[in-house]
């Protein structure tokens, strides 16, 4: 059978396509490897419109729930599949998955958001999973009451760090620049914790310790001088890569792996296909602009299947 649309992503953006679609009545097929996007990791979640507060693994519920509530005649979910490739035109694309099925679909909308950007420097890999993280909520419970560090001077850094002030001794975050990414309300308060401090103008040289992370080494980039900074634990947070290397030869993107679109309609330049959420060259990435953006993408999908 061939699909009116293929939806590729369990995230903000692919589970409100896949809400309104259903509504919509259009025969439709969500393709999720994993329900929830960056936020599933997430201890807290303060900015869901609608909810003062929620784990990112109970938003990541509600999206599967309010999607499950809605399958049946229109819509059908593929869950636990990533696609590997997309190929066709406008009318006739078809989506392979690991698993080696092929679904077919006369549009497509590309919600697969992106993935955590590792730390280059020598020995970061050596020592994932020994002392250096992704993931503050999965692994941050187990430094209480050590010296931590921080990596990254975005929202994502300083939320990472409010967490961790919780239970460990002390967290010192590093920062790349003179300025903080984050937003001016989050970065007062977190600086205001006396187990708080801030490093600006950092370069991160190498990562030290024998079996475990027992120091990071950068150096100052305005003075030259190189520091060693004494942790038993490093929590990188510094930005996404989108996850769009399965149309990379079908769409353009920009520079960073993005898929270029127009921000009016959510068209990307190949006739049939759509995109929204991280996955896209937006200014900003967030939840909330995630699922708004899915849903301007689906009102003009479904205007250009029914007025063709």
């Amino acid at each position: 059978m061939t699909y009116d649309l293929i939806i590729i992503g369990g995230g903000p953006a692919g589970t409100a396509a896949a809400v309104y679609a259903a509504r919509k009545r259009l025969k439709t097929l969500l393709i999720v490897s994993e329900w929830g996007g960056q936020s599933n990791v997430s201890e807290q979640v303060f900015n869901w419109i609608g909810t003062v507060s929620l784990s990112g693994a109970e938003l990541a519920g509600n999206f599967k729930k309010h999607v499950e509530a809605n399958t049946g005649e229109s819509l059908e979910v593929k869950e636990g599949e990533k696609v590997t490739t997309v190929s066709g035109k406008a009318g006739d694309f078809s989506v392979q998955t690991e698993s080696g099925e092929a679904f077919e679909t006369k549009t497509i909308l590309i919600a697969s958001g992106s993935g955590r950007r590792k730390l280059v420097a020598k020995n970061a890999d050596k020592f994932e999973n020994k002392g250096l993280t992704y993931c503050a909520s999965c692994d941050g419970p187990l430094f209480a009451d050590q010296n931590v560090a921080v990596v990254g001077g975005g929202n994502a850094g300083f939320e990472t760090a409010a967490q961790l002030l919780a239970y460990c001794k002390s967290v010192t975050l590093l920062n790349r620049s003179d300025t903080f990414r984050g937003d001016e309300i989050t970065v007062e308060k977190v600086l205001k914790n006396p187990k708080m401090s801030a490093i600006k103008n950092v370069d991160i040289l190498e990562v030290k310790g024998d079996k475990f992370v027992e120091g990071v080494i950068y150096k100052d980039s305005k003075t030259g001088e190189q520091k060693e900074l004494k942790v038993a634990g490093i929590f990188v947070e510094v930005g996404q890569i989108p996850n769009t290397d399965f149309v990379k030869n079908l769409v353009p993107l920009d520079q960073f792996g993005r898929i270029k679109i127009d921000p009016i309609t959510q068209k990307t330049s190949v006739p049939g296909i759509w995109a929204a959420g991280d996955a896209t060259d937006v200014l900003y990435h967030q939840n909330n602009i995630a699922a708004g953006d899915a849903v301007r993408a689906l009102e003009n999908i479904y205007l250009a299947i029914h007025t063709k």
